[in-house]
């Protein structure tokens, strides 16, 4: 394959087809490398995620266990007030 005008031999074809094989092969390595690389993101993204809500229903929780509180303590006062004691005699 030294001169472009020479017929290609079946050797020239079979060196071509290994070169083109192996640029193939490196193509599809390629490629695997970078589904890897945008898997490794995604995972990373929903690791990420996953805390951020597990961190926001954690608030969640409090802010209701703080509600809750509030609620009893309302709730007293009102008994206090449709229900005073009577003085003691």
């Amino acid at each position: 394959m030294d001169n472009g005008h020479e017929p290609a031999t079946k050797q020239d074809l079979a060196i071509l087809r290994s070169e083109m094989s192996h640029q193939f092969d490196d193509l599809k390595e390629t490629f695997r490398d970078s589904q890897t690389e945008l898997l490794k993101a995604f995972y990373s993204f929903a690791e990420s995620n996953q805390k951020r809500l597990a961190e926001m229903e954690t608030e969640s929780a409090a802010i209701k266990s703080r509600l809750a509180t509030i609620e009893d303590r309302l709730l007293q006062v009102e008994r206090k007030i449709n229900f005073p004691t009577p003085p003691s005699q």
